[in-house]
């Protein structure tokens, strides 16, 4: 990221009925924010990736350095209630097919040095994700497509504000039939006592801490205004259910959220139509060209057709003893073309 941008004094961008837009850097507008004032942290930074990206993101190897700032202004304008939710994805050591350990020492760097408590880890499972990375995962056919971000939930106490009441999902069949026709109750073998209790429809369920969200959006209203007015979209945009989860989860009506490495502003939408004060604050004025559009129109309130998906079987395709052998140097050297067009 230019420096010359850096060192441009932060400024208010756009405004809204319940929240603002700052162009400028995130470092340089936190220190105005007052002591535990926020209820609610929602981010998701440029990643430590090994290639560079149009969003500047920095190295994994540097990432904690960089990232240690941050953190520390972070920590002091949150509230004593509220959260801190990072999302935040994996990077591969450059030339192996091995994971860097980024995002887990930055974890561990935020709670152990700066005081956060890590309230629960949840992890965004994407099903549009590419078979990435390509070498790896459909070249030499010795890992799986990285398709799961971290998503870490901060907070200053061991007791911050929160209802999961207010992010329940509906039955499973399963849990359904269960309902129907009815449970004993009983110790089951992992020591698990199951009581009557479990057995009372409450009317949803409490959802895990796996959050199933396709990340596709080629006919927004935000890309058709971008491509309209030949505006650069931002290329790593997170979908407005992940931060809506948590804002509902976490946050009252009239709380104060912020998200210091906005993008396109997406966490302020979602605060727009769910009646939070927030401010996102966004380096690039490119992009901020764009997210002025989210809030040109006022949502009617319809919800968007929600997908369900299923996690395959491990076992689903299982067809007895398979033709093909290990590669012995654990796909260290690449096989030969003709070798490889028999094995698909």
């Amino acid at each position: 990221m230019p420096n010359d941008l850096k060192k441009r004094p932060p400024k208010v961008y756009h405004k809204t009925k319940w929240g603002k837009i700052v162009l400028g850097d995130a470092l340089q507008f936190l220190p105005s924010i007052p002591d535990a004032s926020i209820n609610l942290v929602m981010t998701s930074p440029p990643f430590g990736l090994v290639r560079k990206k149009d969003y500047g993101n920095v190295d994994a190897t540097d990432y904690l350095e960089w990232f240690r700032p941050f953190g520390k202004e972070i920590f002091r304008v949150l509230g004593e209630s509220g959260s801190f939710v990072l999302d935040i994805g994996g990077a591969w050591n450059a030339g192996f097919p091995t994971r860097s350990l980024y995002h887990y020492e930055l974890v561990i760097m935020l709670c152990k040095e700066i005081g956060f408590h890590l309230a629960q880890e949840f992890f965004w499972w994407n099903p549009s994700k590419l078979p990435t990375p390509a070498e790896w995962v459909t070249v030499r056919r010795v890992r799986v497509k990285d398709a799961v971000n971290c998503v870490w939930w901060l907070s200053k106490t061991p007791f911050p504000k929160a209802s999961n009441r207010r992010v329940l999902t509906p039955y499973s069949a399963s849990m359904k039939q269960l309902l129907r026709f009815g449970y004993k109750a009983k110790l089951r073998p992992s020591g698990h006592d199951i009581s009557e209790k479990f057995s009372i429809d409450n009317g949803a369920a409490i959802p895990p801490n796996l959050i199933a969200l396709a990340n596709t959006e080629s006919n927004s209203s935000y890309l058709r205004y971008c491509e309209e007015h030949q505006i650069k979209p931002h290329p790593a945009r997170f979908p407005s259910d992940l931060p809506e989860f948590f804002v509902r989860m976490l946050t009252e009506e009239n709380d104060f959220v912020i998200d210091p490495f906005a993008g396109s502003c997406v966490t302020g939408e979602v605060c727009e139509a769910l009646h939070r004060r927030f401010v996102c604050c966004e380096l690039v004025e490119d992009y901020l060209q764009g997210a002025v559009h989210r809030f040109d129109q006022k949502r009617t309130g319809e919800r968007r057709p929600v997908p369900e998906y299923s996690i395959n079987h491990p076992a689903a395709l299982w067809n007895g003893i398979p033709k093909d052998t290990l590669p012995i140097d654990g796909g260290k050297k690449r096989a030969k073309k003709q070798a490889i067009m028999k094995l698909i």
